[in-house]
This record gives structure tokens, C-alpha cells and sequence, in this order.
């Protein structure tokens, strides 16, 4: 089977410092895949907060994953300050990706990267939106 490979930004607009819990520990005794996911969740949740946003609200629209790629570079363990870098790629019509760079914030190891499809989505009516000029503005405005 072929593995995933994901190619890395250069640069990202936000970073932000996560701590691995002891229940982010699996029976290998290091970071679990489950955790890497719900770490990318929460740096996700950080990075919309930076720009005055939450997932239920991105201009007026939600968003909704459409996907999520992982790929595992070095084990983390309990204890370790994790930063992830995030930053925002490939736009499409609907939505666009989101890719994470996590890295141990104290030996720059880095653990894993990962990418997150997102859409833009009305709940209400249960329907994919385009993607709001005013975020698209937003962060491709920034370096």
C-alpha cells in the first residue's frame, strides 16, 4: 500500500502550544493517533479564535471537515510541549485546507504533519456555502 505524503507549507500563520496529557498516551506508551487528531482539533478551534472566529461561525457560514491526512514522524511523549504551526492552502469554491505542523517545542522534532479538509456549511439548511471573501482576505493577506 502506498503511503501518504503530504506536502508541507513554507510558512504558517499561527502557532500555538498544546501539552501531551496522560490520556493522550496509548499502550505503545507515546502519543496515540487518536490524540494527534484531537490536538489538530484543538489547534484548529486556537487558530479561528486568532482571527475573531469559531467553527460555528466563519463570516456568517460554518465549517464542517470533509477530511484528514496524518503522517507520523516521531514519537511524543507525556509531558512534552507540542507546538503546532498552522496556516490555510488550497482554496477551492466550498472550502480549503488547513495543514499542522507539530513539532516537540523543546528539541524541534517534529512529531507529525497533518492537513484537514474543511467546507464552508449552512446547518440550517444543510447545504455547502462558498467560501466567505472575508476569511479568504483574511489570511491570505497575512505573510
Amino acid at each position: 500500500m502506498a503511503r501518504i505524503k503530504l506536502d508541507m507549507p513554507d510558512n504558517y500563520l499561527f502557532s500555538t502550544e498544546l501539552a501531551v496529557r496522560i490520556n493522550d498516551i496509548n499502550y505503545g506508551g507515546h502519543l496515540g493517533n487518536d490524540a494527534v487528531l484531537s490536538m489538530v482539533h484543538e489547534a484548529r478551534l486556537r487558530f479561528l479564535k486568532h482571527y475573531h472566529y469559531t467553527e460555528m461561525d466563519v463570516e456568517g457560514s460554518s465549517i464542517i471537515m470533509t477530511d484528514s491526512a496524518i503522517v507520523y514522524k516521531a514519537e511524543g511523549f507525556h509531558g512534552d510541549r507540542v507546538q503546532v504551526d498552522v496556516t490555510v492552502a488550497d482554496f477551492n469554491k466550498y472550502g480549503c485546507d488547513l495543514y499542522y505542523l507539530l513539532s516537540n517545542k523543546d528539541t524541534a522534532v517534529e512529531i507529525a504533519h497533518a492537513k484537514t479538509g474543511i467546507v464552508f456549511f449552512d446547518y440550517e439548511e444543510r447545504k455547502v456555502q462558498t467560501v466567505p471573501e472575508g476569511f479568504r482576505n483574511k489570511v491570505l493577506r497575512e505573510p
